[in-house]
């Protein structure tokens, strides 16, 4: 296999489409681009694509996780 700086390894994309982006999260494309409408998900406008950072996929994830209430 070749081992070049332009060689991205699958699932390590520091940019995801919205399908992509669809596929992580488990939702459909039509909810990812109502989270892009929203601000919930940030995104990048590459020539006509819309991109995902992949840190903006973790960070939505994160968000979603119930915080601890203190004791």
């Amino acid at each position: 296999m070749k081992t070049g700086s332009n060689v991205i390894a699958a699932g390590s994309a520091r940019l995801l489409s919205v399908i992509e982006t669809a596929r992580e999260l488990g939702i459909s494309r039509s909810v990812v681009y109502e989270l892009l409408a929203s601000g919930a998900l940030r995104s990048a406008k590459i020539g006509r694509r819309r991109l995902i950072p992949r840190e903006a996929v973790e960070e939505f994830i994160a968000g979603l996780a119930p915080q601890a209430r203190p004791a």
